[in-house]
């Protein structure tokens, strides 16, 4: 059981516990009671702002649309204004630039195109605004007017400052290539530098908004023109200079072999200078066209717009270029009449030139990308006809060879060289100057399918096998000829002097390893015929060597005396040793060995020959009482005999 006392003090705690929560819930109860209070203070002041915002709205919305109508009023009025400013500007383009347009763009290209821009503008304005408006026709004929005035610019300023290109600097052009000292390329100046940017300009705004091409054709009329003048003035160039100095300016192709032959036969010495002046200018002419050509195609590319440069330029090398083919097809039409007057001397002035074509070719089609198809064929077609007529002239030329009828006429009495074996071997030593060309053209007159790809190893052999053919129609020739002389011995020196000659002049050159080539012994043949020649005319001394020959001479006894008989023969012998060496003396020294060491040789051998046989005749019968007047039948010494023969083939002995 629980004390009283401890009951009482837990009782007071639990009442005072009790009484401090009843304190605290009053608490919350006035708090909750003021926050009510407030809560709704504050709802009715809300309620209070959101009618008076409804009020301001409903105040501002109307203020707010009738200001935006104000602001986009006033927008439009001032676009209208403006447009009507734009438009009215248009009216007065006309007034404004009439002036500049009629006093021309001369001096003042780009204010004359800032002008020429507003009337463009102005005639599409009116062309899309009002079709009908007389202002439109005023532009139009003002655009019209100033577009022509652009055009005359065009052309005064092409025609003004396209000059012809000088011989001199030329000449400097086509050296370029091959001068290897040269420091710097040698370039043409065309058009000044700033007529060249208004001449730009102005093709420019042609084909933009002029859609004009007629200026193309006044650009390569006054371009091929001036190209035209600048090639025929180089070739008037070579024959001014030709005729005054005698030598042409010409450093072209400086490290090149002369394009000319060395040497030619001469049978109207002025003319075949004038055929070499002729040869050197159309050489150089070519060339001369190549570069300015490539010149005009860059001059051309600036100016004429990209998908009308290839027509264009085709066009303006025209004129040039049939120019140069026109020259070309009347050296194939000299060299054909040359043919059947058998010039050949003439017909070799086409070799150097299509030698050179053939080199310049590449140059050529590179140049000619793009033109026309018949402009491209023209160089193939002018280098097939020199090449057909080159061929002919060969074949010809073998054909006259063999076939020159001039026997008994001009033919040489002392037995030297003939006119036509040395002007045979001139030509053919003049072939070697162009044995590629003469081989091509050779082979291009072979049907066999392999001469379609011929190589260089193909048209030497061909060249060989021609050089051989007409070494073999001279030697015919020559056999006939030596038959005119009525002498055996005068037909042989003829021969040895012919043959000897062509030897010598084939040994001298190159023709000797060319002839090698299908002929490996030809010039051991030659030196055969020589030899036999030499000893055909030995036997023409056998009619005096045979007098006094051992084997016809009498056998008698020494210290017994001579009969009659005996006397009589020895007296014949030297007589007919002595009229025999007379004879053969003075009519073998009018006739000529050219060829020294050939004519020491000759003579030398004779000459032991006959001082052999006359020495031991004379040791046997020169103190042999054959006669009472012995000087007259021993007239000459071993000696003198010697002397005899060393002055023949002598005619200033």
């Amino acid at each position: 059981m629980i004390p009283p006392q401890e009951a009482s003090a837990r009782r007071r705690e639990i009442e005072d516990k009790l009484k401090q929560e009843e304190e605290t819930l009053s608490f919350i109860r006035d708090s909750l009671e003021k926050s009510d209070q407030l809560t709704k203070n504050m709802v009715s002041i809300l309620s209070s702002f959101e009618s008076r915002l409804m009020k301001l709205e409903n105040s501002i919305i109307p203020v707010h649309k009738q200001t935006e109508n104000l602001q986009r009023l006033q927008e439009n009025v001032e676009k209208t204004l403006s447009c009507l400013d734009h438009v009215i500007s248009y009216y007065h383009v006309a007034s404004d630039t009439e002036k500049i347009i009629r006093e021309g763009p001369t001096g003042r290209l780009e204010e004359y195109l800032g002008s020429m821009a507003k009337i463009q503008k102005a005639v599409e304005y009116f062309q899309d605004n009002s079709p009908d408006s007389p202002e439109l026709n005023k532009v139009k004929l003002l655009f019209e007017r100033g577009k022509e005035a652009l055009e005359s610019e065009f052309r005064s300023l092409m025609t003004r400052h396209s000059k012809v290109v000088s011989p001199v600097l030329i000449l400097d052009l086509i050296s370029g290539d091959d001068d290897l000292d040269a420091q710097e390329d040698v370039t043409l100046e065309h058009l000044p530098e700033s007529v060249l940017q208004d001449v730009i300009r102005i093709s420019r705004w042609l084909v933009e908004y002029g859609r004009n091409q007629d200026f193309m054709n006044v650009y390569y009329q006054i371009r091929s023109s001036q190209l035209d003048r600048s090639i025929k003035g180089l070739k008037e160039h070579f024959h001014k200079s030709s005729s005054s100095s005698g030598v042409p300016y010409s450093p072209a192709i400086p490290n090149k072999r002369k394009d000319t032959p060395t040497k030619k036969p001469v049978k109207r010495p002025g003319r075949d200078d004038m055929l070499d002046v002729e040869t050197d200018a159309y050489i150089h002419c070519v060339s001369a066209f190549v570069k300015l050509a490539q010149s005009e195609y860059q001059l051309l590319a600036d100016i004429i717009p990209e998908h009308h440069q290839k027509k264009t330029f085709d066009s303006l090398i025209q004129d040039a270029l049939d120019g140069l083919m026109l020259e070309g097809e009347n050296i194939v039409s000299a060299a054909r009449k040359a043919i059947v007057r058998h010039d050949f001397s003439t017909v070799l002035t086409v070799f150097p030139i299509l030698r050179h074509l053939k080199q310049t070719k590449p140059e050529f089609d590179q140049v000619l990308q793009g033109t026309a198809a018949s402009t491209k064929n023209k160089l193939p077609g002018l280098i097939t006809s020199m090449e057909t007529i080159g061929a002919k002239a060969l074949e010809d030329f073998a054909d006259n060879i063999k076939n020159d009828p001039d026997k008994e006429y001009n033919m040489p009495k002392d037995g030297t060289v003939h006119e036509l074996t040395s002007n045979a071997i001139l030509f053919l030593q003049q072939l070697l100057d162009f044995q590629e060309t003469a081989g091509a053209m050779l082979a291009s007159q072979e049907t066999s399918s392999s001469a379609t790809s011929y190589s260089s190893e193909f048209s030497k052999r061909l060249l060989s096998t021609y050089i051989c053919k007409v070494l073999g129609n001279l030697q015919l020739n020559l056999l006939s000829k030596s038959k005119v002389y009525e002498d055996p011995a005068l037909s042989a020196i003829f021969l040895h002097n012919n043959y000897n000659y062509i030897l010598k002049s084939l040994e001298k050159s190159e023709l000797i390893q060319l002839v090698a080539v299908t002929q490996k012994t030809a010039e051991r043949s030659y030196r055969e015929h020589i030899e036999q020649q030499i000893q055909t005319y030995q036997r023409s001394w056998l009619k005096v060597t045979d007098y006094i020959a051992e084997k016809n001479l009498p056998v008698f006894q020494p210290g017994v005396k001579l009969r009659d008989k005996e006397r009589q023969i020895i007296k014949e012998r030297f007589k007919g040793f002595n009229d025999g060496l007379e004879e053969l003396c003075k009519i073998q020294k009018a006739w000529a060995i050219p060829d020294t060491e050939q004519r020491d040789r000759i003579r030398q051998a004779q000459k032991t020959i006959v001082k052999e046989t006359y020495g031991a005749f004379l040791q046997k019968f020169g103190s042999v009482p054959f006669t009472k007047n012995p000087e007259k039948y021993i007239k000459y010494g071993v000696e003198q005999v010697g002397d005899m023969i060393d002055r023949l083939f002598d005619t200033s002995a």
